[in-house]
């Protein structure tokens, strides 16, 4: 059989795979993947540079400063002084696409989701009944709710806008300022943040009904069960402190279960599933359980200084302090609402 030959420069228009000089050329299309799908194209901009694909997850200067309507000196100002959601990553910066189109709503009219209020960090029985009320009042006309996930995971969250507020607390009382303040410290994001005071709390050991001991040094020595909290965790970080002034440590703690909240850890010694766990009077109370008192912390709420004075975040800090609360407050015990509003300088 006679091999076929391309035909090349035929004449009479026959097929050639050589182009005039000058003529445009359409671009062999790119190779298939694995799954059968193929990568997209880069796109051209308005002046005719090739760009990042629309799904890009990071724009670059130029197509941040074009996509926000901007020059491109006045986004790097905004960059420095990190007024817009950006990172320096090779000696450039580089805008995420998705936390841009959310910095715009905020901007626009005040922030298009001011009716929203995500509230994570540390868990706290009144502070969760306060949530609830408020929600309940607001119905349908906005959100206001609370995701308990311990002090350091809340601080990540709200670094990364996928929380509005985050609420801490990490050591006793007399240093809690300045412990705050450096813990914020570690979160770039911090820099736009607030600090604000919203309870001292009585911090100490939740016992299971019936169970008496003279200390924790005994709970640590003997072998009773602790349902311990997960490191990051502000109730866990205030035991460890307590027991290393006693020459212990948490490895010296008999752990049969981790809790991820203050709740959680009380519901397991309520069923008895262990015999203590780090937490709160208030905790203690709610579950009907036995305490053992270690201290006390301040439990404040870091959030962006843009949120300190919207309607939301201030009609919680309102339904925090009124004689519902008071009154639930007095019933758990371990709760001073005195200092609720306070706000703290970070320097």
């Amino acid at each position: 059989m006679a091999t076929q030959h391309r035909p090349q420069d035929a004449p009479g228009g026959a097929l050639s795979d050589r182009s005039p000089p000058g003529s445009a050329r359409a671009p062999t299309p790119a190779p298939d993947r694995a799954d059968g799908t193929r990568p997209a194209w880069p796109h051209p901009s308005a002046d005719g540079a090739m760009g990042a694909s629309p799904a890009s997850a990071c724009l670059t200067a130029r197509e941040a400063a074009a996509f926000l309507h901007l020059n491109e000196k006045k986004l790097y100002e905004l960059a420095n002084s990190r007024d817009i959601p950006a990172a320096r990553v090779g000696g450039k910066w580089l805008f995420p696409r998705t936390l841009l189109e959310e910095w715009l709503l905020e901007q626009a009219h005040g922030g298009a989701l001011t009716d929203r209020l995500l509230i994570t960090g540390s868990d706290d029985p009144l502070l969760a009944a306060t949530t609830a009320a408020l929600a309940g009042q607001l119905g349908g006309d906005g959100l206001v709710a609370y995701s308990p996930t311990a002090t350091m995971t809340g601080l990540e969250l709200l670094a990364r806008r996928r929380a509005n507020v985050c609420a801490l607390h990490w050591g006793g009382v007399e240093h809690s300022v300045h412990q705050h303040a450096l813990l914020l410290r570690r979160f770039g994001a911090s820099r736009q943040w607030a600090l604000v005071r919203l309870a001292l709390r009585e911090q100490g050991v939740i016992l299971r009904r019936g169970l008496a001991v003279d200390g924790i040094e005994t709970l640590a020595a003997f072998d009773y069960r602790w349902a311990m909290r997960q490191p990051g965790a502000g109730s866990r970080h205030f035991l460890e402190s307590a027991l290393a002034s006693r020459g212990f440590s948490a490895a010296d703690c008999s752990v049969v279960a981790e809790a991820h909240s203050e709740r959680e850890a009380a519901a397991l010694v309520a069923r008895e599933d262990a015999d203590c766990a780090p937490g709160t009077r208030a905790a203690a109370a709610e579950f009907g359980l036995g305490f053992m008192a270690l201290g006390w912390e301040a439990l404040d709420l870091a959030l962006p200084r843009e949120i300190l004075f919207r309607r939301l975040f201030q009609d919680l800090l309102a339904a925090h302090g009124d004689l519902r609360s008071q009154t639930l407050a007095r019933r758990l015990g371990g709760y001073d609402l005195a200092p609720l509003g306070r706000v703290l300088g970070l320097d």
